[in-house]
């Protein structure tokens, strides 16, 4: 693996954590937004029975509900919940789809909901003018994701909108494609690297030979090859099935060098032979007073 390589795979890991980050940031700030706007809405529904006193409770997010707990009891009206919700939720912009349920504190019970969905302009609000008596109770307050079209993202880059008013749905279709072009570009960079590395490769039975790299390769396992022994294989093998003559062979291997003796090829062709034995039909045949053939049996 070469530097410039090693250095492009850092720079999108890079790119990945810095946009992971202000993902996260982004997402962190929306929801003190969100907290914010549902803190003034329980003082909003305190003030409604004119209690000014009592303390709206730290609000807790569960996934997407935001659950509202209040110090002291009251009471309320389906349709005074409903007015307060819309216009805190309008005037802060924290949602465009939500479902709002009101729990009784000791029995857990949803004594009362509706929803508010503003893609379809279809709300759901149930008992209209029902008074529900003063007692303890939690609002949860669930955002419903709101995912993006296809028409609404071309509309977006094509706008000087602000993402922010698409949710999360946005944020997650760049993410997505960022994955997507980065599983594209590493299988790519894969198969060229394979395409690269196979062309280096002879097949040779159950062996693959790596006269570059002067190795057989055999079941993932590398037995090395001397230089001698790589060009002798090799020759061996454009020959396949046919007989090369010694002569032949001392002058294409060891040529001038003047460095072998009589037996010289005999030890050679027994050292391959030894490294070719865990593929029977893979044999070097001695052709008495010629020379030596690799055969390969089909």
């Amino acid at each position: 693996m070469n530097l410039g390589y090693f250095r492009s795979k850092i720079g999108i890991f890079s790119c990945l954590l810095l946009f992971a980050g202000s993902l996260n940031a982004q997402n962190s700030l929306k929801d003190k937004h969100i907290e914010v706007a549902l803190r003034m809405l329980g003082h909003k529904i305190l003030q409604s029975v004119s209690d000014s006193t009592s303390r709206v409770l730290p609000v807790i997010k569960e996934n997407n509900q935001y659950r509202i707990q209040f110090e002291s009891d009251f009471a309320f009206t389906s349709e005074g919940l409903v007015a307060m919700v819309k216009d805190i939720v309008d005037d802060t912009e924290i949602a465009n789809n939500y479902i709002v349920e009101v729990e009784h504190c000791n029995t857990s019970e949803i004594i009362y909901s509706f929803e508010v969905n503003e893609t379809s302009k279809l709300d759901i609000i149930p008992c209209g003018g029902r008074i529900q008596p003063k007692s303890c109770y939690n609002i949860l307050f669930t955002i419903i994701d709101e995912e993006l079209s296809g028409a609404e993202f071309i509309t977006l880059l094509n706008s000087d909108s602000n993402p922010q008013e698409f949710g999360n749905g946005f944020y997650a279709i760049i993410l997505a494609l960022v994955i997507i072009i980065l599983i594209i570009f590493f299988y790519k960079r894969k198969q060229s690297l394979k395409k690269k590395f196979n062309s280096n490769l002879i097949s040779l039975g159950a062996y693959h030979f790596d006269k570059n790299n002067t190795e057989l390769i055999i079941d993932n396992q590398k037995i090395e090859l001397t230089s001698k022994e790589a060009e002798l294989l090799h020759l061996l093998y454009k020959s396949v099935n046919d007989t090369v003559e010694r002569d032949v062979i001392l002058n294409m291997v060891w040529g001038d060098d003047g460095d072998y003796i009589g037996r010289t090829v005999d030890v050679f062709i027994s050292k391959l032979r030894k490294k070719l034995e865990f593929d029977s039909k893979l044999k070097i045949v001695n052709v008495r007073g010629i020379g030596y053939k690799l055969v390969i049996n089909t």
